[in-house]
């Protein structure tokens, strides 16, 4: 995952939690925590290289 990939995932973190803010639905909320670990375990793993 490249640095702007991982920016680009935790601005449509910060867009969803903005949206879940507005409208209340619990869908908004869950896409964007499910969205927010998919990026984390991304950073996290794809950073590393083997061999």
């Amino acid at each position: 995952m490249g640095v702007l990939a991982f920016f680009a995932g935790l601005l449509l973190t910060v867009m969803g939690l903005g949206r879940w803010h507005e409208t209340g639905s619990p869908w908004w909320l869950a896409g964007s925590i499910a969205l927010l670990v998919l990026v984390l375990i991304g950073g996290l793993t794809g950073g590393k290289k083997t061999g």
